[in-house]
């Protein structure tokens, strides 16, 4: 007779809560960014799924991780597509509110080298607030890792950072765009931080990996582990006395634009998925470098199964697959 007791049980995946932004990006190609009174004739747009927490919601959902967002869309057609496009990603909305107010946006430019500027309105965010956060603390008690960003007021992201300690939760703050501190001092167990916002944190200039290193070790009095991302050269870490530094891939026509989300989303996966600090590092610099080098329409389908190729391509194993 079938016994549904020898059946073995996959585990369960690794559980993640983003509390951050949610934006309707439009973005604009364009040969240059124009000068202040310029009317420059773009090549094509179109809209995206954006804003730092949003981004890193759906990034480390693709990645293996049960994700809860805790935020807030306007009551507009712009809320309701990043709605619908956050479920089709995976990622879980019980505490993502409708208010009355516009949705998150913002118009990015991109050249073709792959830089880009942006222009963000925050609209609904602005209101994401401690008594939302405190809704959500289920959530955030459940999950292995908190993961937040700067797009949002600091008082909710200090909310969710003391939930978050008060339990087992690791906290992971990309302090982008940055900002002092103030609040979540003492409530942050990994910051992640580019060359520009280390340095507007009181490092050193960002010139390669030996300077990403430096700046990390400098940060380290500001959370116990410390990562920078250093755009084309890699990405350098900190903790205690150790310093990790990982290569950046080649990537001939590069797009930048959400890079850093997807680190930190397939970053806070992994952790969750209790992988080594080392291993997470280089799985999430591999997850990063497959999204700068895919384009756009493509971006979806990358996941597990394209980084550990790439991965194993190069040489490399991340555990904790």
């Amino acid at each position: 007779m079938f016994d549904p007791a020898s059946v073995p049980v996959p585990p369960a995946p690794p559980r993640v809560a983003v509390v951050g932004s949610l934006h309707y990006d439009i973005m604009v190609r364009a040969p240059y960014l124009p000068r202040a009174g310029e009317t420059l004739i773009g090549e094509t747009w179109w809209w995206k799924t954006g804003g730092k927490g949003g981004n890193a919601a759906m990034a480390a959902a693709r990645h293996g991780a049960a994700v809860e967002m805790i935020g807030r869309l306007g009551e507009d057609g712009f809320g309701e597509r990043l709605r619908e496009s956050l479920a089709s990603a995976g990622v879980g909305l019980r505490h993502v509110r409708t208010v009355a107010a516009g949705s998150g946006m913002s118009v990015a430019i991109t050249q073709p080298d792959g830089d880009y500027a942006a222009v963000v309105v925050s609209g609904a965010n602005r209101d994401l607030d401690p008594e939302q956060v405190a809704a959500g603390a289920d959530a955030i008690r459940e999950a292995r890792v908190l993961l937040l960003q700067n797009e949002i007021d600091e008082g909710a992201d200090a909310a969710a950072a003391r939930l978050a300690r008060a339990g087992q939760t690791v906290v992971i703050l990309n302090a982008a765009p940055a900002r002092p501190m103030g609040a979540m001092s003492g409530l942050v167990d990994v910051l992640v931080v580019n060359s520009v916002e280390a340095e507007m944190l009181g490092a050193g200039p960002v010139h390669d990996l030996d300077t990403a290193a430096e700046a990390a070790q400098a940060l380290l009095m500001v959370a116990p582990t410390v990562i920078v991302t250093a755009g084309s050269a890699g990405v350098a870490a900190a903790a205690d006395a150790q310093r990790w530094t990982v290569p950046a891939y080649s990537i001939d026509v590069p797009d930048a634009h959400g890079a850093g989300d997807v680190f930190v989303g397939a970053l806070a996966a992994r952790l969750a998925g209790d992988a080594a600090l080392s291993d997470a590092l280089r799985y999430a610099n591999a997850a990063a470098a497959l999204h700068v080098g895919t384009p756009e329409a493509e971006r979806e389908a990358l996941g597990v199964a394209a980084v550990e190729a790439l991965l194993e391509g190069s040489g490399e194993v991340a555990d904790g697959s």
